[in-house]
């Protein structure tokens, strides 16, 4: 949403501010959390500087892991540089970003210009990003492959009305290289083992073309309120389609603060080389058993607040505002089962699991 709030003025440069964050996600066996530290600051009002860290610490018992390998621990650190240039109605961006943990370091690339029109009613953007990945393997000094990303992103936001915005996205995305987890394996049927089955290491294509297309709404009410909803679609050419819908509402409580909450649900089918239970070992060329190119559906249910305050007598900051948000998810998978209960190849019940998501952030405007 924050393209559709962008329209509503003439183009200008991002405030000037600072934001700290707290995230943690638990849930399937994993927690993952760690801060996330953004500044931004402008110069003669035409250059917008920006830089942001942010560390995730995963611990990790989740169903891949306690079944195929192990339980782990590990970290990555992110930290991204940014700029953008305000030329009148036209903004120019760029941003660089690095990301790093024991076995995967990406780097990424992202080039941005948008175009305000008639009166500020029309704002056209186009972006153009690309990342190499350097993938390793924890226990294994001989492994070492690579992957690379485009991502070309149009978009267009309009006013309506006075009170309705709208914004259209398009997304084409293009991997290339090693593309699956190296630690994880599918399963095949063996009567010679036990359980009735034994695992493989998973073989991806090499490529995949994904593309995504998104409409989203906002309507203002009355009360300082809003109305919020969205849909996208998105298919690939590893058989995926998905779609995603999503609606919230923005409701001022009293002086300086804000609720806000939101319903979203997600639902896809496989991947064209999945499957829970493959009938025998080097099944086909490519083969896969990871859950999330699975046939599922989840929705999340998310509230939060948000509190405004006056720096009062401080003479750097002017204003702030903290922000405590939470997220319920629910995963329900239609053909991954969980192999942890042993009643038969193929028979174990379905997998499903639910998370829990907290944000908790300070913004301190100067």
């Amino acid at each position: 949403m924050l393209l559709v709030t962008r329209s509503l003025s003439a183009a200008t440069l991002p405030e000037e501010r600072a934001d700290v964050l707290y995230h943690n996600y638990t849930g399937g066996g994993i927690t993952i959390d760690g801060p996330s530290v953004l500044v931004r600051k402008n110069f003669a009002d035409k250059v917008s500087v920006s830089a942001n860290y942010y560390a995730d610490n995963i611990s990790s018992a989740s169903i891949d892991a306690v079944t195929q390998a192990s339980e782990y621990t590990e970290a990555r650190t992110q930290t991204s540089i940014g700029a953008d240039y305000l030329d009148d109605k036209s903004t120019l961006s760029y941003s660089f970003t690095k990301s790093v943990e024991k076995d995967f370091d990406a780097a990424t690339n992202s080039f941005g210009v948008s175009q305000e029109m008639f009166g500020s009613m029309t704002t056209i953007s186009l972006s153009y990003s690309f990342g190499d990945n350097i993938i390793t393997k924890t226990g294994d000094d001989t492994f070492l492959d690579f992957s690379d990303f485009k991502d070309y992103r149009t978009s267009l936001s309009q006013v309506l009305t006075k009170n309705l915005i709208m914004t259209l996205a398009y997304d084409i995305i293009t991997d290339e290289g090693f593309l699956n987890n190296p630690y994880r394996s599918i399963r095949y049927l063996d009567s010679s083992n036990v359980d009735g089955y034994s695992f493989q290491l998973e073989k991806y294509p090499e490529t995949r073309t994904s593309n995504a297309a998104s409409v989203a709404l906002r309507y203002y009410l009355p009360y300082r309120a809003a109305v919020y909803g969205s849909y996208r679609y998105f298919t690939d050419t590893w058989g995926i389609k998905a779609d995603t819908y999503e609606i919230g509402y923005v409701h001022p409580l009293e002086e300086n603060w804000t609720f806000e909450t939101s319903f979203r649900f997600y639902s896809q089918t496989q991947a064209n080389f999945y499957s829970d239970l493959f009938p025998f070992q080097d099944p086909q060329n490519v083969y896969a058993r990871d859950k999330e190119l699975s046939t599922f559906t989840d929705y999340n249910l998310g509230m939060g607040v948000k509190y405004e305050f006056d720096a009062g007598d401080s003479s750097f900051f002017e204003r702030g505002e903290a922000n405590f948000f939470y997220t319920f998810m629910s995963f329900d998978y239609d053909n991954f089962r969980d192999i942890r209960v042993k009643n038969g190849a193929g028979n174990e019940p379905l997998y499903s699991f639910t998370a829990g998501v907290i944000r908790m952030y300070v913004s301190l405007w100067f």
